[in-house]
């Protein structure tokens, strides 16, 4: 098996001090791999789930040709092509209620939307252009052929692939599931992540903080991010910054859990063990990433025993962990999961109506708020912008993303943002 260090060697102009954003993303993505194992699970359950296997329709979809508007069954065949036809009405059609019997030359039924259509029914005529005398029906010239009818197996055939094998399952997936007849499906395992802060100043919440230290809203944050992608969460607490209790976390992490996320013990100025650690029960990367905030970020694998799971070091600041999470871990969370495709989050132009300093040389990620005046999209920041300012990410929904050629903004100038609410 290729190493992490390994494979980062071969790229072309890789630089773990000054490390691009795609680069970084690059790596993750090629050497992320799906987690092993499946289930069976009930339809009703499946939301958010990824299928492990295709799933397969029993049936036509529809069932049988049907009317796909109110109106009247008729026979293309009868219809004249310059003036109005007449045709005796003989009986209705109800969804759920078939016409017992076929039509005959010159004869119609009343049809409803839905309705099985008789065997030599093959048009239907909306009743808004229709006019009934007693039983008579006058359709108006013009009618095609075929129209307003839906065909047995034309939105999917028995035997063929529903929904592909890597897909997570939306609320139409589980209304579709249902329309075949299927009460269970095949899905992967959930990603089981372990996560933890680091540092002798963070007290957990319910704790009193003495002189220098602080409440760790770290975890927090993070298990809410992870709560979003349906994973199994591992909260191991706050572990303090000492070889031994890290070692002892690290390797309980392995042994429970597919991907382990920290924060803080990254940055530059950390104690040296915390780096030292890493290497020994691993191949661990530690990159400063061109990027602003989240520069100092760890990313390997880690091992202990025959067990071994994905490291994700993310920065201590509040925001950078944030953007770091939603940058870096949230794409490999996704292919952890076996999602096929992982859905990008696409990036937006907007005019930003504030004025943004930036230096070029590298990605910078500001809080805005997007909004709509005057028929177009606008962004501003949202105030102060410091990596340790969580209000800003509370305040936000979105990132204005500025590339690493692009210097300071004024306002007017279009900016590519982020939203938040497509990062999950």
């Amino acid at each position: 098996m290729t190493t992490i260090s390994q494979a980062v060697s071969c790229m072309d102009d890789y630089d773990p001090n000054a490390l691009p954003v795609a680069t970084a993303q690059q790596i993750v993505g090629q050497l992320v791999e799906p987690v092993i194992g499946t289930e069976r699970i009930f339809v009703r359950n499946a939301l958010g789930r990824v299928l492990a296997a295709d799933v397969i329709s029993p049936i036509d979809v529809p069932a049988h040709n049907n009317s796909a508007m109110d109106g009247y069954g008729v026979r293309a065949a009868d219809l004249a092509a310059g003036s109005a036809t007449a045709l005796q009405v003989i009986g209705t059609a109800y969804a759920g209620r078939p016409y017992q019997g076929d039509i005959a030359p010159g004869q119609a039924v009343r049809i409803m939307t839905g309705a099985v259509l008789p065997p030599s029914v093959d048009t239907v005529v909306i009743q808004e252009v229709s006019r009934m005398e007693g039983d008579t029906l006058f359709v108006p010239p013009a009618q095609r052929p075929g129209q307003n009818t839906r065909r047995a197996g034309e939105d999917l055939q028995a035997g063929k692939a529903a929904l592909p094998a890597g897909r997570r399952l939306g609320p139409a997936d589980i209304g579709l599931i249902a329309s075949l007849g299927l009460a269970e499906v095949t899905v992967r395992r959930r990603v089981r992540v372990a996560f933890f802060s680091t540092g002798d100043e963070l007290v957990s919440l319910g704790d009193k903080p003495t002189e220098g230290q602080i409440y760790d809203s770290n975890r927090y944050t993070i298990h809410a991010m992870l709560s979003q992608f349906g994973v199994e969460i591992i909260d191991m607490g706050v572990v303090r910054d000492d070889p031994a209790s890290l070692e002892s976390a690290f390797r309980e992490a392995i042994e429970q859990a597919d991907a382990i996320i920290t924060s803080g013990g990254v940055s530059v100025g950390e104690a040296d063990f915390i780096k030292q650690l890493m290497d020994q029960l691993g191949d661990v990367l530690f990159w400063k990433i061109a990027m602003k905030p989240g520069r100092p970020f760890a990313f390997g694998r880690i091992h202990s025993g025959d067990q071994s799971a994905f490291l994700f070091g993310l920065p201590g600041n509040p925001v950078a962990v944030m953007v770091t999470f939603y940058e870096f871990v949230r794409d490999a969370l996704h292919r952890m999961a076996g999602v096929d495709p992982v859905p990008p989050v696409p990036l937006l132009p907007a005019k930003c109506i504030s004025s943004l300093k930036k230096n070029p040389g590298r990605t910078e990620f500001q809080r805005g708020v997007l909004f709509r005046e005057a028929g177009e999209w606008q962004v501003r920041i949202t105030g102060a912008q410091g990596s340790g300012i969580l209000r800003s990410m509370s305040d936000a929904n979105c990132f204005i993303v500025l590339g690493p050629e692009r210097g300071s903004v004024k306002p007017g100038d279009m900016v590519d943002v982020q939203l938040m609410q497509g990062l999950a």
